[in-house]
């Protein structure tokens, strides 16, 4: 790419974002900080409005280009969805294009749709899988990403997975992940007082109340780091053939799960569990079917379970 193409690109990309750090810049084109330095004095030199600000990067001067288009925030927001599936679901060189793409389109949003988008990218997260029919609730979605960018509580009832009870909760949303056909919601539960996941296909009559919520919660991509330490809760993770998922399907949210995401040909699920000694004798009714990647502690411990269980048997003694 030439200079001129370059300052072009940057110059979108500047529109496309309300600061943008020199090393973003220098990433995208694969140049030194000395580089990015030059070309944004160039920019200024053209006449092109930018300030800078230690620690956040460079910033246009508002209103220094007038959009030929204008953004509602349903469609702001699924600019950041369609983005999150796209990277997982094509190849690196389509990828690749979209974002380009998407940047351009990003230049002509307000300030405001920019930051809410900038918030939104850390706290949506979209986990590579197999293909599968997602869950439906657009509604609850948009709901959640508003509530999201505003910092608001959200009220709604939700149908609870195992016992299918309806009770109504105002939660503090701190992040909404995407896994294996579903969207979930992570966030503080005020009913339970404390954090929850709520699968959002069964989330009802959700809506965004006039409360904000002052709570300094955790990234959603800091939320197990934050419960691992902050808790002392033990994170495991485990494989299984996907054909054998539907053994604990049923079973696996009332043994911390997490997340679940696809690995090569394998189905990882992630747990984050108080007790290590109750998880090992449940997991070991299925021991034949599952990999534990991590902690080595729990291999070691169902093994010295099932050796006490192969000393029983021996020891029994039928009539």
């Amino acid at each position: 790419m030439n200079r001129l193409n370059r300052l072009t690109a940057i110059l979108t990309q500047l529109q496309s974002k309300r600061h943008l750090p020199a090393e973003e810049i220098a990433n995208r084109f694969e140049i030194s900080l000395r580089t990015v330095y030059r070309d944004i004095r160039a920019l200024e030199e053209a006449g092109v409005p930018i300030t800078g600000e230690a620690g956040k990067g460079y910033t246009l001067v508002e209103g220094y280009r007038l959009p030929p288009v204008m953004f509602d925030e349903k469609e702001a927001f699924s600019l950041l969805l369609a983005e999150k599936v796209i990277e997982k679901f094509t190849d690196k060189e389509i990828s690749q294009h979209f974002q380009s793409a998407l940047i351009k389109i990003k230049s002509v949003l307000k300030d405001q749709q920019k930051l809410a988008i900038d918030h939104l990218d850390e706290q949506v997260i979209y986990y590579k899988h197999e293909l599968t029919t997602p869950s439906k609730n657009e509604k609850a979605i948009q709901r959640i990403m508003s509530a999201l960018a505003t910092g608001k509580v959200l009220q709604f009832d939700y149908i609870s997975f195992i016992k299918e009870e309806n009770t109504s909760r105002a939660v503090e949303p701190i992040g909404m992940y995407y896994s294996l056909g579903n969207w979930y919601l992570i966030g503080y539960c005020k009913l339970r007082k404390d954090y929850r996941t709520f699968r959002i296909d069964r989330i009802q009559k959700i809506n965004i109340t006039e409360e904000y919520f002052t709570t300094n919660h955790p990234s959603l991509k800091s939320y197990l780091k934050k419960m691992e330490e902050g808790n002392h809760l033990i994170k495991i993770t485990i494989q299984m053939d996907p054909s054998h998922v539907k053994y604990i399907e049923t079973h696996k949210y009332n043994q911390g799960f997490v997340m679940q995401e696809k690995v090569e040909d394998k189905v990882q699920l992630t747990f984050m569990v108080g007790s290590m000694e109750f998880f090992a004798r449940w997991i070991i009714s299925i021991g034949d079917i599952v990999t534990i990647i991590s902690p080595k502690t729990l291999s070691d411990r169902m093994s010295t379970l099932l050796n006490n269980m192969t000393e029983k048997l021996k020891e029994a003694k039928y009539h």
